[in-house]
């Protein structure tokens, strides 16, 4: 099926704003906010201003992925991380063991924040904050996050104390916000992928997600490794199905029926018809991923067809 703009419905209809009730946030507060989170995330936390957010990744001692973020200061000592609410409960209280005597308090304020996605032209009515991803504009005690597009439609998050306002726009349902991040090609940890990938494996350094620079955090070294000595594997992929694809299900090449060769780490409806997914997977099973190939589930599964990526992998840039 092909997914090309005169096959989907016009751009206005996936303008507005969605309520992100499937996020939560984990607040961070005090003198050592920004010091102790540099030791424990994958991005340079330390380096990051009040005019930008960025992707982030919480790793155990293996670099196995246990928490995404979408992290940001409201102030130096104020910082805000939004998280799938499926691992966020054990996400804090894992990152709570590593405070010790670090002037750092962590919450989870989630019902302190409202959160909503901007689509589209709703954007325009906030802000034109069009250009990269990870552009941040305050308003007053409220912040819009410039993120990834999907499917040529502009998408950022709206965070802003409860009670605020909400942002101006038609109300689109979650599934369309669900479409366009899987069309961003960037797949956020939740619960049925916890501990599953390397961050490499979701791409994660070729948006942002990633700082080669900074000093350690929990699994560096084999982070590091898996970018600089060529042992990497597995890449994260777009794929169509007409199948219903389910986060954490296997896929398969028909070159193995008994062995999976990747793993679904997001999903969504598509506008008119099947579904979308990103499909971590083995590098060599993408490469020769011809007609019926890839299957979901099993050898016998819906066929999985490959789509381009929306950005250059960093070791093509």
């Amino acid at each position: 099926m092909s997914t090309s703009p005169s096959h989907l419905p016009l751009v206005s209809s996936f303008s507005g704003v969605v309520p992100m009730t499937h996020m939560g946030v984990i607040r961070v507060a005090g003198d050592d906010a920004a010091t102790f989170l540099q030791g424990q995330l994958t991005q340079d936390v330390a380096q990051l201003g009040l005019a930008e957010a960025r992707l982030a990744a919480f790793c155990n001692a293996k670099g196995r992925m246990q928490a995404s973020f979408i992290v940001f200061k409201r102030s130096q000592q104020d910082i805000l991380l939004v998280c799938s609410l499926s691992i966020l409960a054990t996400t804090l209280k894992r990152l709570s063991m590593f405070v010790m005597r670090a002037k750092a308090k962590l919450s989870d304020a989630s019902a302190e924040f409202s959160l909503f996605g901007v689509t589209g032209d709703a954007n325009e009515s906030v802000a034109d904050i069009s250009g990269d991803p990870w552009a941040k504009a305050d308003f007053g005690s409220a912040h819009l996050i410039s993120l990834y597009p999907g499917a040529g439609v502009g998408r950022a998050l709206w965070c802003a104390p409860a009670g605020t306002a909400a942002p101006e726009g038609t109300v689109l349902p979650l599934d369309v916000w669900h479409w366009l991040s899987v069309q961003s090609g960037i797949a956020m940890i939740t619960q049925p992928i916890y501990e599953a990938f390397v961050p490499q494996m979701l791409n994660y350094e070729s948006v942002g997600g990633v700082s080669f620079k900074k000093g350690c955090y929990p699994g560096q070294e084999i982070v590091a490794r898996s970018q600089f000595r060529g042992t990497l594997k597995r890449r994260a992929y777009l794929v169509h199905t007409e199948g219903t694809p389910a986060v954490g299900q296997e896929v398969f090449h028909a070159s193995d029926a008994s062995q999976p060769c990747g793993l679904v780490a997001a999903s969504a409806p598509h506008p008119v018809g099947g579904f979308d997914a990103i499909v971590s997977m083995q590098t060599s099973a993408a490469g020769d991923a011809g007609a019926g190939q890839l299957t979901l589930g099993t050898a016998a599964g819906a066929a999985l067809t490959l789509l381009p990526l929306p950005y250059p992998l960093l070791q093509d840039i």
